[in-house]
């Protein structure tokens, strides 16, 4: 078998703490430097999501040893593999697990994973097509795929919140793409027009949504919802939806707590569906791959990203830090 060359060097963001301070820069390793794992990929394409963000400020929640190189995403060739499922030159995806977490991750033109890690690229679809979607377009497919096994475009208005980030973007693009009626939560009116292009109907100001209501309901006004920060606006939107309607749930930015009564789900029978996909089932993952490849491929994704390089990294972290930041961030590696 092909043995690794070691020494060979790559570059990466460098996150190190300096007296107290998280600093990044891109520097030089060596694939000796990165831990031994079954399969070693050129990295071509990685993309930004707002964990990678937190672990690239020093978010000890996140990353819990410094220093570090984070990245959740990934797509490349396979350069060096210890098993049969994949083979030198098989073009690979690597997405959540403990990629850029506490192990090694994307930011980076090298990798080394574990195999049970990656999904081979499907035939339909390109590897920056895949970063394009990463992480947030596989999660808000992920929404997609359990609100659609009970709910159809037929049924109504699907409400998705946080809908000018990442997961909300594609969210509004893949309903739309299936036919169903969106009406989308933002908290930025200057993107209200890139929301319109992705296909919403309505667009709902995030400050009128979560006044808080003290009522157990509200209004059955949507068929289902895909909520992205949590807090007050998952709330209203639980409260909102219709019967046996179906609201995902993927994130906690604004808030992880939930005030409710038990009365959505006992009198309207709606069904509130966690998403994770850090350890998402590899049979169900594939799925969903094949999906976006195939019947769910998005036609506009060149619409909902902008390409960076790895030195660029740096400044376009402090900027979605900052919330300034639409759709999707591709980092070109090669």
């Amino acid at each position: 078998m092909e043995t690794i060359e070691l020494k060979k060097k790559f570059r990466a963001l460098w996150v190190e703490e300096k007296k107290g301070e998280f600093v990044r820069s891109v520097v030089m390793r060596t694939i000796g430097d990165l831990p031994e794992n079954e399969l070693l990929i050129k990295v071509y394409y990685s993309s930004l999501n707002y964990k990678d963000a937190l672990s690239a400020s020093g978010n000890k929640g996140i990353t819990k040893k410094y220093p570090h190189t984070p990245g959740i995403d990934a797509v490349g060739i396979v350069e060096h593999s210890v098993v049969n499922d994949f083979q030198k030159g098989d073009r690979v995806i690597v997405t959540s697990y403990d990629l850029g977490m506490n192990t090694p991750g994307g930011f980076a033109e090298y990798i080394r994973v574990p195999a049970s890690w990656a999904v081979k690229l499907p035939e339909n679809m390109g590897m920056k097509e895949s970063m394009v979607i990463g992480t947030a377009g596989f999660t808000a497919a992920t929404c997609v795929y359990h609100l659609s096994e009970k709910v159809s475009p037929e049924d109504g208005k699907i409400i998705v919140s946080g809908a000018s980030g990442g997961v909300g973007s594609m969210s509004v693009a893949l309903l739309n793409q299936l036919g169903y009626e969106v009406v989308a939560i933002s908290g930025k009116t200057k993107e209200n027009n890139f929301l319109k292009q992705l296909g919403a109907k309505e667009i709902i100001s995030r400050i009128d949504f979560q006044d808080k209501e003290v009522r157990p309901l509200l209004s059955a006004i949507y068929a289902g919802g895909i909520d992205t920060i949590g807090g007050v606006v998952l709330e209203n939107i639980i409260k909102s939806v219709k019967q046996y309607g179906v609201v995902a749930c993927c994130g906690n930015v604004a808030s992880p707590e939930l005030n409710l009564t038990v009365y959505p789900f006992i009198l309207r029978g709606i069904s509130l569906v966690g998403v994770s996909t850090q350890n998402y089932p590899m049979d169900k993952r594939k799925v969903i791959w094949e999906k976006l490849a195939t019947d769910w491929k998005l036609t506009f994704l060149t619409d909902l990203q902008h390409e960076i390089s790895l030195d660029e990294l740096t400044t376009t972290i402090n900027e979605m830090l900052q919330g300034a930041i639409k759709g999707r961030t591709v980092i070109k590696m090669i």
